[in-house]
This record gives structure tokens, sequence and C-alpha cells, in this order.
């Protein structure tokens, strides 16, 4: 049982202001993988989305968008995702392994040795998922190392210079 959700950081603020500008069609099917805080489908709402869907692995954080009147299920990426979208958004753990970082905090900040491990195993599985013509707006960092983006066609749509790294925001199409 994981027991803290993600609140919204300098990554969060920067996806919500990506969605903000980069979507235009309201008539759209969007998965959050991750949802944590709900800050990210509180934005779709925002810009007029109705057919939005949330996950996330911490079943607190489900229970938390649950309660802000959002449909969100408890799943390990797409493991229990049955459906296709036109829109797949990801603020992924995203940092390398940090020895001296407490558990509580790793399972929403690490993503492997690497920082891409869970970034890969999303880039694989979310083929099934995407509709024809959709895309993905993944989160990284310039600390992630080793994201393997196979055929995936990436844009850069947003970035974020922090003190000791770089935030970046893909549009990611197949």
């Amino acid at each position: 049982m994981h027991s803290s959700i993600y609140f919204p950081e300098e990554d969060s603020y920067l996806l919500s202001a990506v969605l903000k500008k980069e979507i235009k069609e309201k008539d759209i099917s969007v998965l959050e993988i991750g949802s944590g805080s709900g800050i990210q489908l509180e934005t779709l709402k925002r810009i007029g989305i109705k057919n939005i869907a949330g996950s996330d692995i911490n079943q607190e954080a489900v229970k938390h968008c649950k309660s802000l009147g959002f449909t969100c299920i408890h799943s390990n990426l797409f493991s229990n995702i049955k459906d296709s979208y036109d829109l797949i958004i990801f603020n992924p753990p995203y940092l390398p392994e940090e020895k001296l970082e407490p558990k509580e905090s790793k399972i929403s900040t690490t993503g492997g040795k690497n920082g891409s491990e869970i970034i890969n195993k999303f880039l694989i599985q979310a083929k099934k998922h995407l509709n024809k013509n959709g895309k993905i707006f993944l989160v990284t960092s310039s600390l992630t190392k080793g994201i393997k983006w196979g055929n995936w066609k990436k844009k850069i749509v947003g970035k974020k210079k922090l003190f000791f790294e770089e935030l970046i925001v893909w549009e990611l199409k197949v």
C-alpha cells in the first residue's frame, strides 16, 4: 500500500500548460496514466474535454481522483486498461535511482536504475491503446537515461529549465 499521493510539482504544471496550449480538439477520449493528485484530469475538464479516464498504481490516488468526480482505475501502466484513446498523457517517475531516497517518494519519482525503465514499458504497451492518429504527451527529464523510443515520431512541445535538470514534454505519434 502506497501512502502518499504525488502532489503537483514543476513537471505537473509544465504538462498542464502544454495541455492547455496543444489540445485544440475537444471531442476526444483521453487517458491519463498516473493521475496522482488529479491536476491533469482537472485541466482536461477545464478545457472542455468530456471523455476523460485516469489510472494510477496508487490506490489512494485512485480514490482521491474518484472523489473529484473522475473515472479512475487502479492499474500498473496498462495492466487494467481495456480501451483505446485519442490522447494518452503520462507524467511518469523519470528520475534515475537515488540510493538515499525514501521508499515512499520513490514510487512517484524513480523510474528505475536509469530513470527510463517505466517509460520504456509504457512506450511498448501504449501502442495497443492509442487510436489511429492518436498521440501521447510524455514528460521526461534531462536526467532520464536510456529511453528506448523505438519508431515513435517525437517532437518537443514543452520545456522548463530547473536548477539541476531540464523537464521536457514530448508529443509522440506512431
